[in-house]
């Protein structure tokens, strides 16, 4: 039988340049279901209305160069089909019928399929090993699937059970917005039964590409066809006297973020070790709570070297607004207390009342398990524009240096989202289909309920351009390297983001990117 089709909308009304959002009543409890409309030159497409990653509302996006961009993460889809192109979400939109009659919309509130790869194991001959359960981790799984490899997938790293978001933890949890429990998953609940995925909860304690062999630290050994290496960072040590004291804290997992948070019940004073952007998303998260927070830095402006001395400043005038303390140009020589860290001393001989430390000085790649394979100067794997780094070995994310599109440049870049695009490339390459890294580096940073956005990478920029009022936390600024924009930071420009994430696959002019941020 055919399903019940619902007028509307009129097709001449629905916009080419974002998509439109309805509702219709399906089901026997006859519940609203959001759909977006997309038009597609002289059609209409209907998928989900909310973004599978995080909800995102996709009719607040964009729609650009053929395809669908999230307003929140820049999750990118498929007009024609809803396909999945780029990352955070990790599966396509779940369609709906959709036709046109007489110059008006009638959609199903039935879905055509749920946007998700239906692959089952069928060839256990063959074995893809994925090395690190993180944000790369997820997404290689997923792209795999997706990819059509139907063979064996085996999945190792502490956080194998359930890989989760733990971009959240600095954002969110430590505010007691999200508990660590609540953190969302970065796949279904049913996903890795569904496609037949192995999970093992070890990590790997050495890797040999030239006999394609693992091992874990459970003992177990692991013989695979390819293998993806993406066990992220582990955060710098805290070499300073002290830093064994009780209520020191790193920042990295969920574990962390709830020793953090037995540790604020009755805190006044928290030092927060680094002005980067965990650090400075852990002070907001801590304002919020009406805790005192100090930061200490070795640096004269936090961020200045992403984003230049200007917009830097632009962070710590709104933290310092905010209640927090800076302590720039300053290390620290000392934790003091007796079993607890009651202060923390300066060079300068100053000192602070902590009765928490938090640090956020860094990560360095997790390699160390690596054997027969030339590394960096900084323990990164270097690996070409397939992520590939030696035969039938690739590498993603913090541990990856890799060539960055329409640069001459080799970089490493620690943000969440572009592991995912990594892994994504990697798996592809993996199950035979070959694909090369070409997408825009994008990751955000949440202060005090305002969400930055920044796209691109640029080190070192030639002149920085601002559109809008920086004090007010409302504006886009250009980072211009060689006469092109090589990076946008933006805050409450959503919409132009979106845009500009498609259009700097592409070399941008200032004056274009200026056009197509304003269209």
């Amino acid at each position: 039988m055919s399903p019940t089709l619902h007028k509307v909308a009129r097709f001449a009304d629905l916009s080419a340049e974002r998509g439109t959002r309805v509702c219709v009543k399906g089901g026997d409890d006859a519940k609203e279901i959001p759909i977006l409309l997309v038009r597609d030159g002289d059609d209409v497409r209907a998928y989900t209305a909310e973004c599978p990653h995080a909800g995102g509302p996709l009719d607040e996006g964009a729609i650009c160069n053929g395809r669908i961009v999230c307003p929140w993460h820049k999750g990118t889809f498929e007009v024609r089909d809803g396909s999945l192109v780029e990352p955070p979400p990790l599966k396509a939109l779940t369609r709906y019928e959709a036709t046109i009659k007489d110059g008006d919309v009638y959609v199903s509130a039935q879905p055509i399929d749920s946007g998700e790869a239906s692959k089952k194991q069928a060839n256990a001959s063959r074995t893809m090993l994925i090395v690190g359960a993180g944000a790369a981790g997820a997404a290689a799984c997923s792209a795999l699937r997706e990819a059509g490899f139907d063979g064996r997938i085996v999945l190792a790293g502490d956080d194998a059970r359930e890989p989760y978001d733990r971009t959240s933890l600095s954002k969110f949890t430590l505010a007691g917005d999200m508990p660590p429990d609540d953190v969302p998953a970065l796949l279904d609940d049913d996903f890795f039964a569904k496609h037949d995925i192995e999970r093992v909860e070890s990590q790997a304690v050495h890797l040999d590409p030239k006999e394609k062999r693992a091992e874990l630290a459970n003992g177990q050994k692991i013989e695979y066809e390819a293998a993806l290496v993406c066990t992220g960072g582990v955060p710098k040590p805290l070499d300073i006297p002290g830093a064994k004291l009780e209520y020191v804290h790193l920042l990295r997992t969920r574990d962390d973020a709830r020793a953090i948070l037995a540790s604020l019940e009755g805190c006044k004073h928290v030092v927060i070790v680094g002005a980067s952007f965990i650090g400075l998303e852990v002070a907001s998260c801590l304002r919020k709570r009406e805790i005192d927070v100090t930061v200490v830095a070795p640096g004269k402006v936090p961020f200045a070297k992403q984003f230049g001395e200007r917009i830097g400043e632009m962070f710590r005038t709104l933290h310092q607004k905010n209640g927090v303390t800076f302590h720039m140009n300053a290390r620290i020589s000392e934790f003091a207390g007796e079993n607890a860290v009651s202060e923390v001393i300066l060079d300068s001989g100053g000192r602070i009342a902590a009765d928490v430390v938090i640090a956020g000085t860094g990560v360095e790649p997790a390699t160390s398990f690596l054997s027969g394979l030339a590394l960096a100067d900084d323990r990164s794997v270097n690996v070409d524009a397939t992520m590939l780094a030696a035969p039938a070995l690739y590498a993603a994310g913090d541990i990856a240096r890799f060539p960055l599109p329409r640069s001459d440049q080799s970089v490493r870049i620690e943000h969440w989202r572009v592991a995912q695009q990594h892994a994504r490339v990697a798996a592809y390459n993996m199950a035979g289909s070959t694909r090369e890294y070409v997408g825009v580096p994008y990751f955000w940073t949440y202060h005090y309920e305002k969400t930055f956005d920044y796209l691109g990478h640029v080190e070192k920029p030639d002149d920085i351009e601002i559109d809008g009022d920086l004090d007010a936390q409302h504006f886009i600024a250009y980072l211009l390297k060689d006469g092109r924009v090589g990076a946008v930071i933006a805050c409450e420009h959503d919409v132009a983001v979106c845009r500009l994430a498609e259009a700097m696959r592409e070399p941008l002019t200032l004056e274009d990117a200026r056009r197509i941020a304003n269209a």
